[in-house]
């Protein structure tokens, strides 16, 4: 049985990591902390649990988890978790971080666009980026994995067959549409139901902070610089991703080649589903699971290929695939706790 500590529980992502957590067969959760409501009972605090999970949140001391687990799930906000990974690596404990902090490979890259100096940067070459899909082997092996953020994940899976195989030339041009709880659940002008409500709007233009994580996997499967271009809109909706995603080939393929080749690469990966021809992804087919759903369109004799990919950025986009991260550093079958089909309307 393996001993979990999720660190930062009261948010979305903690949320959803004990709601996955506590139905998974090879797992006890031991440990559930929050800063803020330290000494309080899980329920209280997340009642969609009350009669489920009987513990009460406490204050992180890295000796007490560390005696308690063998993992621990940092559901913290960007710059937080660089403080906490290195006490718990050190006392054997093995890490999943959920934020940012360790995702970037360069700490010049991370510093500029996060806007602070980082802490334990001699972590970052040993970090395994978590997207099970591209890294599997080496997730196996980790002790300590930066889980992907939301609108990455959709954007890779949707771009890897492609840049893996070369067939791409020029940028890439990724435009994402989230629902609010991408934004965390502390609320803030923006994700006040009465802005949200009935609107749409774009944010971040251009200067998003998973661009850079988008170029640095995307230049890794293509083994050359990939320059994106990326705009994401908050949709009122509270949970999705939906990517729409336009490139350039290099020469004019057929449809039914380019869908061999995403099929061919996805043919072992439980959570991708290429999408029959002429089958669109929605966020409500993917609601709730851990599923990434890719359709592929080119107009006739075009070189210009479109693929729009739907996750849940709750599930696939943070904690579900922590969760298939801790299956494969354990040895474990990738989809345990996981097989959830999507919730229906």
């Amino acid at each position: 049985m393996i001993r979990v500590g999720v660190i930062g529980a009261s948010g979305y992502t903690g949320s959803e990591l004990l709601r996955l957590l506590i139905r998974h067969p090879e797992v006890r959760v031991e440990v559930v902390t929050s800063q803020t409501y330290a000494g309080r009972p899980v329920d209280e605090v997340i009642p969609s649990l009350r009669g489920i999970l009987d513990l009460r949140l406490e204050g992180f001391d890295p000796d007490l988890v560390a005696g308690r687990v063998d993992v621990a799930f940092l559901a913290l906000p960007h710059k937080v978790s660089m403080e906490f990974a290195p006490q718990l690596l050190e006392r054997g404990v093995k890490v999943i971080d959920l934020s940012a902090d360790y995702r970037l490979k360069d700490v010049e890259t991370y510093e500029k666009w996060y806007g602070v100096k980082h802490t334990s940067p001699e972590l970052l070459s040993e970090a395994v980026y978590g997207l099970p899909e591209i890294h599997g082997e080496e997730i196996r092996s980790a002790r300590l994995v930066a889980n992907p953020g939301c609108y990455p994940t959709g954007a890779i899976l949707a771009l890897a067959p492609l840049m893996r195989e070369g067939w791409v030339e020029g940028e890439v041009i990724i435009d994402a549409k989230s629902g609010i709880s991408g934004a965390g659940s502390k609320p803030s002008d923006r994700t006040h139901y009465p802005a949200r409500a009935e609107n749409f709007e774009p944010y971040n233009v251009a200067a998003h902070r998973h661009i850079p994580e988008m170029e640095q996997e995307l230049s890794w499967l293509a083994g050359k610089d990939v320059s994106v271009v990326f705009v994401p809109h908050l949709a009122p909706m509270s949970r999705g991703i939906l990517s729409t995603i336009y490139v350039r080939l290099k020469e004019v393929v057929s449809i039914r080649e380019i869908r061999g080749l995403y099929e061919d690469f996805y043919r072992d990966k439980p959570f991708v589903r290429v999408l029959r021809e002429g089958e669109l992804p929605a966020t409500k087919r993917v609601y709730g699971s851990n599923l990434c759903d890719i359709s592929i369109v080119s107009p006739p004799d075009s070189r210009t290929l479109i693929i729009i990919s739907a996750i849940d950025n709750l599930v696939k986009g943070a904690s579900g695939q922590a969760v298939q991260n801790m299956n494969l550093m354990f040895d474990l079958d990738e989809r345990i706790g996981l097989d959830l089909p999507p919730v229906t309307p």
